[in-house]
């Protein structure tokens, strides 16, 4: 049974920093490309960043040059150090194994976990 749970996450004023963390059991995902995504009240789940298993990274337009997501393949974690947040950061924050399809973008191959919440005051 794999099992996906996020930690980190909590309340900061805009241009304050937070470090998420993804801890993965049940499977070995050293050879999957990993990534993190959001949703907001009242909005889609969206992508957010996605590294793969030899170090390439990827982000959504919105978070470029502020997150920066890593990983821990011997600890089988995941992470997202999150710089100059912004209200509109505000949101749950998941993890997840992924895969990218052309024409659907980045998708989750996994069960979500619970989430963390990240609240953003302005």
């Amino acid at each position: 049974q794999v099992q996906l749970v996020e930690s980190g996450g909590g309340t900061m004023q805009a241009g304050g920093s937070l470090r998420l963390s993804c801890a993965a059991s049940g499977r070995t995902f050293s050879s999957y490309p990993m990534g993190w995504f959001r949703q907001a009240p009242g909005k889609e789940r969206e992508f957010v960043a996605a590294i793969t298993w030899s170090g390439n990274t990827y982000y959504a337009d919105s978070v470029k040059g502020r997150f920066t997501i890593s990983r821990d393949n011997a600890k089988n974690t995941v992470y997202l150090q999150m710089n100059s947040l912004k209200p509109e950061d505000t949101a749950v924050y998941y993890c997840n194994a992924v895969n990218m399809s052309p024409s659907t973008g980045w998708g989750a191959k996994e069960p979500w976990g619970q989430g963390t919440q990240v609240t953003v005051s302005s």
